[in-house]
């Protein structure tokens, strides 16, 4: 089980993006993640007729580190550090860390 998912808000807390918030659309073995609008590069790419791709500049987003976000708290409305605990009936859970309120239930 991982403390971030896809699909979870964060918000980052190091970096040239530092502050912004984004949802995590993937998550790649290497121990980084991809959010929406978070991490944008811009790059030109050349036309291709044969294959239908126009040339100009294209934005991509790159994956970002997973230690540099921070699971999005709607309580205290900052980024939180996030644990796991078992509950009563034994399913495994996250966990604020701060206000030890449940992620998931």
């Amino acid at each position: 089980m991982q403390k971030i998912r896809k699909g979870d808000d964060v918000v980052v807390i190091a970096g040239k993006d530092k502050g912004k918030s984004g949802r995590v659309s993937k998550i790649l073995a290497s121990g980084k993640v991809l959010v929406d609008g978070i991490n944008q590069y811009k790059k030109t790419q050349k036309s291709n007729p044969n294959s239908g791709v126009s040339g100009g500049i294209v934005t991509i987003e790159l994956p970002i580190d997973i230690s540099n976000v921070g699971l999005y708290n709607p309580i205290t409305k900052k980024p939180d550090r996030v644990g796991f605990r078992f509950l009563e009936n034994g399913t495994k859970v996250r966990f604020f860390k701060s206000t030890n309120e449940v992620v998931d239930v």
